[in-house]
């Protein structure tokens, strides 16, 4: 039996909470409790009404959907939280509020029923607060419409385009919307080693230094390629992988 989740919806724009409230009434085990219009609304009513999961906009005037989650977060026993959003350069802020799921709009039928049922596994399994990291452990990447989930312990390179930083995963890469300085104080060091101004790399995945003879060196990460490491970060990196 399906397990009915008692739904908030939140979003500044009427036809948006609309669409929402269709697409929710569509889904089985999904029973619609409220909608709000603005953050503090939205506080309001996951006080009172106590819901299983609230489906949140992220720009919204005032208190935005990044602020309602994080105050949702600090309750003792919090609904889950999917955002909802037009945009994607917020997937990687929304690890810090713990939201389940990162939706697109205009979300499709299927990719909601995705995300519903993973807000089941979250409320059976993850939920208990010990569980919580700091640590980045797996990103929202856009991929063909929608946002794909993509486990940190595979990514093998992380370089700078621009404002955007892209995701190596073997032979496949994604852009997210961040710098490489906010991202590395969210990877886990014990994990994720800095080698350039504009490159990290996934430290299980070097398979070796080389010199280059003119006092350059190099990590070497098999099939994911050599990549020289900047004179800032040399004496780190050799630190640590001849410990």
């Amino acid at each position: 039996m399906i397990q009915t989740l008692r739904t908030l919806i939140v979003d500044d724009e009427p036809l948006a909470i609309e669409r929402l409230q269709i697409l929710t009434g569509q889904q089985d085990g999904v029973s619609l409790v409220g909608t709000a219009s603005d953050g503090a609304s939205a506080l309001r009513m996951v006080d009172a009404l106590a819901p299983d999961l609230v489906l949140c906009d992220i720009a919204m005037p005032d208190l935005n959907g990044l602020e309602v989650a994080a105050a949702i977060d600090r309750l003792d026993n919090p609904p889950a939280v999917i955002f909802v959003t037009a945009f994607d350069q917020y997937a990687v802020a929304a690890f810090d509020v713990a939201a389940v799921d990162y939706l697109l709009k205009p979300v499709s039928p299927d990719r909601l029923a995705r995300a519903l049922n993973r807000v089941r596994e979250w409320r059976a399994t993850e939920r208990a607060p010990s569980q919580k990291s700091k640590w980045i452990n797996e990103f929202w990447v856009q991929n063909r419409g929608e946002m794909l989930r993509v486990d940190a312990a595979q990514v093998d390179l992380i370089e700078a385009e621009r404002d955007y930083m892209r995701l190596h995963v073997g032979a496949r890469s994604w852009l997210i919307h961040q710098t490489i300085k906010s991202l590395e104080a969210r990877m886990n060091p014990d994990q994720f080693l800095r080698i350039h101004r504009s490159k990290m790399v996934r430290r299980d995945g070097i398979v070796g230094l080389k010199h280059h003879g003119d006092g350059a060196w190099s990590v070497d990460l098999g099939d994911g390629g050599v990549h020289r490491i900047g004179r800032t970060y040399l004496h780190d990196v050799k630190a640590i992988m001849n410990a």
